[in-house]
């Protein structure tokens, strides 16, 4: 089947209005929000080189941030601040997707205004400030009927480069929580779909291109005292915030979120609760592709009503505990403490997918290798490949503390790509998952761990504290609790790694019903 004949993209097509949306929501507020810090500061330090040298500074300091950094610092940050004001005064706001996307955006669109700014004003002719007060006009009457018109142009293309910035880095926002075109962009790479990838890229890449065109428009229109161009350019930047925000405003909000993080598994499961809840009567959608420590805290705070998490992952990450303990134990241990803070561990969908130290299996019979401490002997000459995540977790270390393995590099790499990487020969292991269909697909084996060195990972549902007592929401997900083994799980993640229209997240959650839904 050809790229352009394939069905996702009317599938693809149908997110567009909820995706663009929401991208020109959040980009119009952290471009709005950077202007109205920005233009002020660059009048006010124009003629102060000290001020003006730090402010500038501190502003390309900010660029030097990469921008999913800068957007993943703000959460935390918020949380805290969330927090304090609830205590103090009695007033919550959520610390999730919209609040932390437009701040760090904001900061990202302040260098270029604020050095066009400068820069223009200070461009101005000192004669014709010297003959605004010589009409008699005050400082502010010269600032505001003669500067800032006259650097109105500099200015302006100040405006279009933050715009075109903003615009690309709110792509990055998605594992905050804050829907934007990025969401195809991480769906995409998560579950190999190109028609996703190439969606979203290309939907952002014109979207500031329209913006910077228009804007182009009035900053011509400016440059030559021509009104009409300045009059179309805005209407076409008016026009254009209309059409991708008026559709999504009418909208009902959904009752129930579903969290996700970000790799294929995790979209399916999350697919398949919200079908289930749709079809008890439920309103729900999904909010997917959240990182490890948002998505928790996400739930926490309500921000989102239950995700799928697993027992090694909470143990270690949350409960910061390094003892192993047999999984009946861990799990009721994690229960207790989860509840302290009103989480509710609803059960265990049936299936581990746990960590593991994964690599072709022709080598590791030529070798020896069966286990990790097998592979320990042989570590120094390879190289392992892990998520973004692993090589900081605790697990990681836990490995090499009980195993000794020093390895001569690590790489981090998108947890699909692993799997090929691996195969092809050009890592030696991985730190793969052990309900991952691809690992039989590549004829790979996964190692022992004699050591017990990596926790339990059953797949556990959680609900928010607002959900505790929601009696209908349990009632909907009780048919799934136990339902799904290992062996149909890893059919499920193998089928979500195909690239047609059957290996969407949302076909694969229907397979799958239809698999344990009569069970």
């Amino acid at each position: 089947m050809s790229l352009f004949n394939d069905p996702r993209w009317g599938e693809a097509l149908s997110h567009l209005p909820d995706y663009l949306g929401n991208h020109v929501r959040v980009s119009l507020a952290a471009l709005a929000l950077g202007l109205v810090v920005s233009l002020p500061l660059a009048v006010l330090t124009r003629n102060r080189p000290a001020p003006r040298a730090v402010l500038l500074a501190l502003a390309s300091i900010v660029q030097t941030v990469p921008g999913l950094a800068l957007l993943a610092l703000f959460y935390p940050l918020l949380l805290f601040a969330a927090s304090v004001t609830l205590a103090w005064f009695g007033v919550a706001f959520s610390a999730f997707g919209f609040l932390p996307a437009m701040l760090a955006l904001a900061l990202y669109s302040m260098l270029p205004v604020l050095r066009n700014g400068i820069t223009g004003l200070n461009g101005i002719d000192p004669a014709l400030i010297e003959a605004a007060k010589g009409v008699g006009m005050t400082a502010r009457q010269s600032l505001v009927m003669v500067e800032l018109p006259l650097a109105a142009p500099v200015i302006m293309a100040g405006i279009r480069t933050a715009a075109v910035w903003v615009i690309g880095t709110a792509t990055l926002s998605t594992p905050i929580g804050q829907t934007s075109l990025g969401n195809y962009i991480f769906a995409g790479l998560q579950t190999q779909n190109w028609v996703f990838v190439l969606f979203g890229c290309v939907a952002s890449a014109l979207l500031a291109l329209a913006v910077d065109q228009l804007l182009g428009l009035i900053e011509r229109g400016l440059r030559q005292r021509g009104r009409l161009r300045t009059a179309l350019g805005a209407t076409g930047i008016a026009a254009l915030v209309a059409a991708t925000l008026v559709p999504t405003m009418g909208r009902s909000s959904f009752g129930y979120v579903v969290g996700a993080k970000t790799f294929a598994e995790q979209y399916v499961l999350s697919a398949l609760l919200r079908d289930r809840l749709q079809a008890a009567g439920l309103g729900a959608t999904a909010r997917s592709g959240l990182g490890s420590s948002v998505i928790f805290g996400a739930l926490k705070a309500g921000d989102i009503d239950l995700y799928v998490d697993y027992s090694g992952t909470l143990w270690a990450n949350q409960l910061h505990r390094t003892d192993i303990k047999p999984r009946a134990e861990l799990v009721a241990e994690l229960k207790t403490a989860l509840a302290k803070d009103n989480i509710t561990l609803l059960g265990e969908l049936g299936f581990e997918n746990a960590y593991a130290l994964v690599m072709p299996k022709k080598r590791a019979d030529a070798l020896g290798i069966h286990t990790i401490a097998d592979l320990a002997a042989h570590s120094s000459t390879m190289s392992i490949a892990g998520d973004y995540e692993f090589f900081s977790r605790p697990e990681w270390a836990a490995l090499q503390k009980a195993y000794g393995l020093q390895f001569s590099a690590q790489r981090q790499m998108q947890p699909d790509f692993m799997y090929a990487a691996v195969a092809s020969g050009e890592v030696d292991v991985i730190a793969g998952y052990t309900s991952d269909g691809l690992i039989a697909k590549y004829d790979l084996v996964a190692l022992d761990d004699p050591k017990q060195a990596i926790p339990p990972y059953d797949a556990i549902l959680l609900l928010a504290p607002k959900r505790a007592g929601d009696e209908r929401l349990k009632a909907a997900l009780g048919p799934l609790l136990g339902k799904i083994d290992i062996t149909t799980m890893r059919e499920a993640n193998l089928r979500a790694s195909g690239n047609d229209a059957n290996s969407s997240p949302d076909a694969v959650a229907k397979w799958l019903w239809g698999k344990v839904g009569g069970r």
